[in-house]
């Protein structure tokens, strides 16, 4: 049996399959996972954007970004009814991506967060992170990002911008993002 390429771990189906709209291909009103807050939604509007680069510093224009979250009040699964805490998006031609989302209340003791599940052409099993807000007093006793180097947790830490926050993703190298084996 022939082993699979670099190329062909993950490839161009992941946007045809699963955000057609975002491949060219209009269906459906619109690619599941696009909107997560619906009219009414509690809590405060906010969008993540983020950037996806290779070891060599190179956007990941291929990236195929699911999100999944807490609702306002901290619940996971969501049970506010406007808001879905899950989101699907694709990267642009610089390797970037946004969510319009709520800001998410802790859970279980656990800091405010969002995770992201990445998935793009040379990658064989999706990448799995975590993205923490800098200014919630949770992060300094959070199980998990406190079992993450102290040297390292500044690679999960967004940074705030006028509409919410931003955060880099780097899949390998010195300055590599924490992924978590789930």
């Amino acid at each position: 049996m022939t082993r699979e390429s670099a190329s062909q771990t993950a490839g161009p189906y992941l946007h045809i399959g699963l955000a057609p709209n975002a491949a060219g291909l209009p269906m459906f009103g619109g690619d599941l996972g696009a909107r997560m807050v619906g009219d009414g939604a509690e809590g405060t509007r906010m969008v993540l954007t983020g950037e996806i680069r290779d070891g060599s510093g190179a956007a990941v224009t291929d990236a195929l970004v699911e999100m999944w979250q807490a609702d306002a009040a901290g619940h996971c699964p969501a049970r506010d009814p406007a808001f879905t805490g899950w989101g699907r998006t694709t990267c642009d031609t610089a390797g970037r991506f946004r969510f319009e989302t709520l800001r998410p209340g802790a859970l279980d003791g656990q800091a405010p967060h969002v995770t992201l599940w990445i998935a793009a052409r040379g990658i064989g099993l999706a990448l799995q992170t975590r993205v923490y807000f800098p200014d919630a007093p949770e992060n300094a006793t959070d199980p998990v990002l406190s079992r993450v180097p102290e040297s390292r947790r500044d690679t999960l830490i967004a940074a705030a911008t006028p509409e919410g926050y931003n955060i880099k993703i780097t899949l390998q190298g010195a300055d590599e993002t924490v992924f978590f084996d789930i």
